[in-house]
């Protein structure tokens, strides 16, 4: 795992409990730290569908330009 995965990891962690405590002032330890793991998954997931599309692309993007 790179330092760059790993920044953002923590940052979807960050911004999921962040979300929470906008909607949720009063949400309790368990709440929070249920959000903090699926915004931590939920990037994980996020960046392995991204990297899926890129592997999916022809390598000549170049051959279907409108233009």
């Amino acid at each position: 795992m790179g330092l760059g995965k790993l920044i953002e990891e923590v940052a979807g962690a960050v911004a999921a409990e962040d979300a929470l405590n906008a909607i949720d002032p009063n949400a309790g330890f368990l709440a929070k730290t249920a959000a903090a793991i699926a915004g931590f998954e939920g990037v994980n997931k996020l960046s392995d569908l991204i990297n899926e599309k890129e592997r999916a692309q022809p390598a000549d993007d170049g051959g279907d330009q409108n233009g």
